[in-house]
């Protein structure tokens, strides 16, 4: 480890002597206290809460994320292009020591840097909510710098599957199906076993029976709130619908309802309050819409509904979101250090991008597996295409997605602003499989090559 941490601290001292930390540490103050001051925010504790966090922390991710894969390629790469690997390669250091050492010392800078700026923002938040009225003070501290644990209805996508499937059966029996229209007709038949899951038609109800599980404990005699998003496919005259509530079973338990329909806007999340105590002995909450009005509303099943409940102090969950980040910047610093393992710096550079580019565009590459196609509708038939490039490309973009959910799964930027629970749990997931897993993956595959690269050839090029 010696030998490691001999060369992490040769990073950071190529990263001062070229005034790197500090321009980097400069640009993220400068995006920390300059967004809040040029963007406005609406006076609501929400609107407060999304300049100071959502946009502050998105701009640090960026800011560190671009120059972390800037310095891991560079700093790599440039010392073979230069010569300068030569006076490293020839001491009694194995080659895996040197890639290791780069690796600690960009992740170590890094995680200073986030320190900085993770700590800028918080005093920011906690300066400026100080100077907000009261009320919306409370409300700060009641919805958003807090963090609150969610439980929702388990939904279960294999019978979800397992109804499609003997829907398409009985469809197949009474009418035939051309094979290639095969998965668009699955596609359909599966939408609309969703939807009847769904769907609230006027004038009948629906209802949800919410776990709260082991912490059912710890919520006695403490309020909750209910988050809900509903759809519909017509406008009303006001531009919102009539909502009426009620929660709890009795007799088993205490209920609560709304005396008159509460007036909600469709496509957005709603938040109340609802009193303590209105779920079982077991730990059921159980939540019964009724829908007053003349259309039918549709409540994802991923987001409809969902239970928040108190989960412990902002602080300790800020600090979990930035531990999160900060295994996102690992990763990135593997990505970079593995292409810098064999290709040069401008080309590594562009690797390292077209990599992210890739991780962005995981919404083409999901639609692209759901259709069954990675080519366009026949503009004839209007099918879509099914070629030798389905074949050899669908199986790639699955696995590619596969890796990049690991990735994307964990964000803690939406969940701070909308006052989350981080868990440790969630914490130590991110870390087994962003840096461990996907980071170690490219953290192998860079070591083997820079383990078989032949440096004085690198060097003699230039």
């Amino acid at each position: 480890m010696q030998r490691i941490f001999a060369i992490a601290g040769l990073t950071w001292k190529a990263a001062l002597r070229f005034k790197l930390f500090l321009v980097i540490a400069v640009l993220l103050i400068l995006a920390v206290v300059g967004l809040p001051l040029i963007i406005k925010d609406d006076g609501t504790a929400q609107g407060f809460t999304q300049i100071i966090l959502t946009y502050t922390l998105s701009a640090i991710t960026a800011l560190l994320g671009l120059s972390t894969l800037w310095l891991s390629c560079g700093t790599l790469a440039r010392d073979i292009e230069e010569c300068q690997i030569q006076v490293i390669a020839t001491k009694p250091i194995a080659r895996w020591q040197i890639w290791l050492g780069k690796w600690l010392g960009i992740v170590s800078l890094n995680a200073v840097l986030l320190l900085i700026s993770g700590g800028c923002v918080f005093g920011l938040l906690q300066y400026r909510a100080a100077k907000l009225p009261a009320e919306v003070q409370k409300t700060l501290h009641e919805e958003i710098l807090v963090a609150r644990g969610s439980a929702k209805e388990k939904n279960d996508p294999a019978e979800i599957e397992a109804q499609t499937e003997r829907v398409l059966q009985t469809r197949l029996k009474s009418s035939a199906v051309e094979k290639v229209d095969l998965p668009e007709v699955r596609k359909q038949i599966r939408e609309q076993v969703k939807a009847a899951l769904q769907i609230v038609p006027p004038s009948y109800e629906r209802t949800w029976k919410i776990d709260l599980g082991s912490v059912k404990e710890q919520l006695v005699g403490k309020p909750l709130q209910l988050r809900v998003k509903f759809n519909s496919a017509q406008k009303s005259a006001s531009g919102t619908f009539g909502a009426l509530w009620m929660v709890g079973d009795p007799p088993k338990t205490k209920s609560w309802r709304t005396e008159a329909p509460m007036s909600l806007a469709p496509d957005t999340f709603h938040e109340f309050v609802i009193p303590p105590d209105l779920f079982d002995a077991n730990g059921v909450l159980t939540i019964t819409f009724a829908n007053p009005n003349e259309t039918a509303l549709l409540f994802p099943l991923e987001d409809g509904m969902e239970v928040l409940y108190p989960d412990g102090g902002f602080a300790m969950n800020f600090a979990r979101g930035l531990g999160i980040i900060f295994c996102w910047m690992a990763l990135l610093t593997a990505l970079g250090l593995m292409a810098a393992s064999f290709l040069s710096f401008p080309v590594a550079s562009f690797f390292a991008l077209a990599m992210l580019v890739v991780v962005f565009s995981s919404g083409t590459l999901a639609d692209a597996i759901d259709s069954g196609s990675v080519a366009a509708g026949n503009e004839e038939t209007g099918q879509a295409g099914h070629s030798v490039m389905d074949v050899v490309l669908l199986p790639a973009f699955k696995g590619v997605l596969a890796v990049i959910s690991l990735v994307k799964n964990y964000s803690p930027v939406e969940a701070l602003s909308s006052g989350r629970s981080i868990t440790w749990s969630e914490l130590a997931s991110a870390f087994a499989q962003v840096v461990l897993l996907v980071g170690g993956i490219f953290s192998a595959a860079g070591i083997f090559l820079f383990s078989r690269r032949e440096l004085a050839t690198a060097q003699g090029t230039q």
